[in-house]
Parts: C-alpha cells; structure tokens; sequence
C-alpha cells in the first residue's frame, strides 16, 4: 500500500537545502553563461575563452591581466563565478517576496535579465579597473539576451521549483 503525504504533511526543506539549491543553481548559471560569453566573444571576434577570462580579471588586477601567466585565467573565472553565484543567491532571497515572480517564468528571466545587466554595467564595472566601455545597442543586447538565456531562465525555473516544493 502507497501513502501519499499532503504538502501540509511534507517535512519543509532545510537551510541546507537551500544552500545545495544555490550551488548547484549558480554552477550551472555561471556555467552557461561563460561558455555563452566564450562563444559570443570568438565568433564576433575570434577571441579565445583565455582573454575573455583574463579580461574579467582585469576588473581586478587592470593591464597586468593580461601577461600574468595561467594564474590569472583562473583567477578571472573564480570572479565569474564569485558574481554568477551573488546574483543567483540574490535571486533566491529576493524571490518568495515577489509574487509575480512565481507567475510567468519567461517574463521573469527577462527582467532579471535585464537587472543583472544594469546592475553590472551601471555599478559593478565602475568600481573596477576596467576602463568605460562605449555603449552600443546590438552588443547590449547580445549581452543581455545571454544574461537572460545562461542566468535568467535557469535560475527563475529553479527558485520556483524550489519553492513550490517547500
């Protein structure tokens, strides 16, 4: 015989869980999205994924990124990473306070999407070394449709099942 628990009789996820949610939510964000960025930067460009990680170190470390050895690839995808997991653990907090969230998946990736992209360009960069960059519309929107895609989805399908399950 099969007993079937109500949601009232379920054993509510542990802040643990949490927290293995967000790992694995953020890993497979900042997954995405630097092999998103990679990929975008070698075909406009033929940029190879090596300068695109020594550039987010850059933010960092400035010029000196770019001959500092192998350490500074690494370096720059631990700095992905660091930001990817901020905003996918951002989400998860921010998440239960904003119904609509829970609503419309797709229209939520967008406009986190769209946040994330802000929030980087507008505050992030400005504190870094990274010199201004020269607004163009198309590259925004590359950008931002990655942000979307890599981040917004993944992590708007997963706090919502995450949550839907408690």
């Amino acid at each position: 015989m099969t007993t079937v628990q109500t949601v009232a009789e379920q054993p509510l996820p542990t802040s643990n869980s949490l927290v293995k949610t967000i790992a694995w939510v953020g890993l497979l964000a900042g997954s995405l999205d630097i092999m998103s960025a990679c990929l975008q930067a070698y075909l406009m460009r033929g940029t190879t994924p090596i300068i695109v990680l020594q550039y987010i170190a850059s933010g960092a470390f400035g010029k000196v990124a770019f001959s500092g050895g192998w350490l500074m690839p690494l370096l720059g995808l631990l700095f992905h990473y660091i930001i990817a997991y901020s905003f996918t653990t951002l989400f998860f907090i921010i998440y239960p306070s904003i119904k609509f969230f829970s609503k419309n998946i797709v229209l939520t990736a967008i406009i986190y999407g769209i946040f994330i992209f802000i929030a980087m360009n507008m505050v992030v960069l400005r504190f870094t070394k990274v010199p201004p960059i020269t607004f163009h519309l198309d590259k925004a929107m590359m950008a931002t449709g990655i942000l979307i895609v890599a981040i917004g989805l993944p992590v708007a399908y997963f706090a919502r099942k995450y949550y839907r399950n408690r």
